[in-house]
């Protein structure tokens, strides 16, 4: 598959599901055992909010290269007609930029990138440094 023929919205939707297993993974290892328990843990590192809070830090930090730079903000100037009551809709474009670099990270196959990225995301969240500054 070449990452560079795909969209932000359709690299965002195996972004998603790429970070989704990552998170899960991580939130078992923690020891959390019950369906209830896992899931709620797991909302905090995929909910919309968190996803924006780190993007802002790894913009904000120079974590990014150029290019991964171009494919998150190809996910965030995505056409999305509808945001879910819940959350700004521009921490819900942010969250879709950071689906859409991990989604381009995995088509490209650039798995240790990927990863690192992921780890970083986690970490950041795991610090509970996420906020909402977007009300």
């Amino acid at each position: 598959m070449e990452a560079s023929l795909y969209n932000g919205l359709a690299l965002a939707y195996i972004g998603d599901a790429v970070y989704e297993v990552r998170v899960r993974e991580h939130v078992m290892m923690r020891g959390f055992t019950k369906v209830n328990g896992l899931h709620k843990e797991s909302v905090k590192y995929t909910k919309g909010e968190a996803q924006a809070s780190v993007i802002r830090y790894f913009k904000d930090n120079n974590i990014l290269s150029e290019e991964e730079l171009e494919y998150y903000k190809r996910g965030r100037n995505s056409s999305v007609a509808k945001v879910r009551k819940n959350i700004s809709r521009i921490d819900y474009l942010e969250g879709t930029g950071f689906e859409a670099l991990l989604g381009f990270l995995h088509l490209a196959k650039r798995y240790e990138r990927l990863d690192e990225i992921m780890n970083l995301a986690i970490e950041f969240i795991d610090k509970g440094v996420v906020v909402n500054d977007q009300e």
